[in-house]
């Protein structure tokens, strides 16, 4: 089968953009339950921690590794295997009764995101190659993408109020079934072919052991400390496999990362701003959740339903303006002032009191923000991919999420750590407790600030323009 009508290639999109919602969720949507999941499974304040680091470590360390099997084996092959580990994982999540079933089985979740996760935007590249249609179907895929988290928090505490945790992983089991059915049905079996079926076994390894361990370290970072030998330890090693990865990978014949990728300007460019960035929205999302709950008392629904402004404004403006601006302006402009917006947002929730109100003290901080994501991940994931011949379409897709994710994981320790740090010294000066956490937040939500004016720089100095299209093929987008 091929995709040549509009109709089928709309439906494949949103059947991937299903998918790769799914394991975007699964970061974010655990967060509500884990008090009913450490009530019931009796985990330790501690070992709690490992429900959500299982998964992060394994989806960080997989993604690229993901990307190029995907390269090597056929896209659509890995996405259904993906898909499957996902959702077989996924049930054994729900059905879990003991602690060790539950971690085992988000590790295996994590490895199954991965995959999903790297090789979804190569497809979506591979399906949309007319810059118009391929400029609206990234802003599809990147709603997802961005507003996937505070969706999370959302459904994280909608399903925990009206049933119980197990079915946060539940949900996912008949959702997998049918993404896998409308793939087999949807997209071309001419995706399973490649061009090498040779694997890179030591690069492999070493890469996705650095990053790993890399992962590991910065999660656990603000439990045994930053400059403890045990953090520094694990950091040295993974600095220590990475430059053994760079080595294999200069002398490999078929290396696993072509090192000339990263002297794609471009590609290299998106992925310093999704650093930055992550390392800004991952703490937004989770401080801004705790703010919330801790200290204006919310419900794990009122929070959830405090998400609907930005995920209602990133939604609209993904889809229906975020394409029409990258096609009148291209990547850069947009991907600049929608980084400069989200920078503004978060130095708006820097003014939260500890008395706040919805209304005063977020909402204006939520519908800033929203403009600004809807407007910056469209064309900040177009830059990713626009240097990049479709045979290493699902590397480059794993490059950009694996800077993603990196940069998220680092950002919400360094932001969680140095708020935890403000609020202790508060604390300790005669602050209330409320005063105390409210002060930390606003530290945190300074330097996340910092974190995406800093990327709205380096996509100001660095990112190609060459990129966008003439001003004919704007305007026929735009009339169509």
């Amino acid at each position: 089968m091929t995709i040549v009508d509009t109709r089928a290639k709309w439906l494949a999109l949103a059947v991937l953009c299903l998918g790769d919602l799914m394991i975007v969720l699964d970061v974010s949507i655990v967060n509500v339950a884990l008090p009913s999941i450490k009530k019931d499974l009796g985990f330790s304040q501690e070992s709690l921690a490992w429900v959500l680091n299982a998964y992060t470590i394994t989806f960080g360390g997989f993604l690229l590794l993901g990307g190029r099997l995907g390269d090597l084996f056929g896209q659509r092959r890995l996405f259904l295997g993906g898909m499957t580990l996902f959702t077989l994982a996924s049930a054994v999540c729900g059905l879990a009764q003991s602690q060790g079933a539950l971690v085992i089985a988000r590790t295996v979740q994590g490895v199954g995101g991965a995959v999903v996760s790297a090789v979804a935007l190569a497809l979506i590249m591979r399906l949309f190659t007319e810059p118009g249609e391929r400029a609206k179907a990234m802003g599809f895929f990147g709603f997802v993408m961005a507003a996937g988290g505070s969706i999370g928090v959302l459904l994280g505490g909608v399903i925990v109020d009206l049933a119980d945790w197990h079915w946060i992983f539940l949900v996912n089991v008949p959702i997998g079934i049918a993404v896998f059915a409308l793939t087999l049905a949807l997209i071309p079996g001419a995706f399973e072919r490649a061009d090498s079926r040779r694997v890179d076994v030591a690069g492999a390894i070493t890469v996705t052991a650095a990053l790993m361990i890399a992962v590991y370290a910065v999660v656990k970072g603000n439990d045994v400390g930053w400059l403890g030998v045990r953090t520094l330890g694990l950091l040295a090693l993974s600095a220590a496999l990475f430059c053994a990865f760079l080595l294999i990978e200069s002398r490999f014949p078929a290396p696993l990362v072509p090192l000339r990728l990263f002297r794609l300007r471009n590609l290299s460019t998106a992925s310093v701003v999704g650093i930055l960035w992550s390392a800004a929205m991952f703490g937004l999302f989770f401080l801004s959740a705790q703010y919330l709950q801790l200290v204006l008392g919310y419900s794990p629904l009122q929070v959830g339903l405090s998400f609907l402004p930005v995920n209602l404004i990133m939604g609209v403006f993904s889809v229906g303006v975020s394409a029409k601006v990258v096609m009148r302006y291209g990547i850069k402009t947009p991907t600049v002032l929608g980084m400069s917006l989200i920078a503004v947002g978060l130095l708006l929730f820097a003014r939260a009191a500890a008395d706040g109100m919805f209304l005063i003290d977020v909402l204006p901080a939520m519908i800033v923000l929203g403009f600004g994501i809807g407007l910056a991940f469209n064309p900040v994931l177009l830059a990713a991919m626009s240097d990049v011949e479709p045979s290493e379409s699902g590397l480059a897709s794993g490059v950009a999420n694996t800077a993603f994710m990196m940069g998220g994981a680092l950002g919400l320790a360094v932001l969680a750590s140095v708020a935890a740090s403000r609020t202790d010294s508060l604390e300790s000066s005669g602050s209330s407790h409320a005063a105390a956490l409210t002060g930390g937040y606003h530290i945190a939500f300074i330097i996340g600030a910092a974190f995406a004016a800093a990327a709205a720089g380096v996509a100001a100095k660095f990112l190609r323009v060459e990129h966008a299209p003439a001003p004919a093929e704007a305007a026929a987008y735009e009339t169509a």
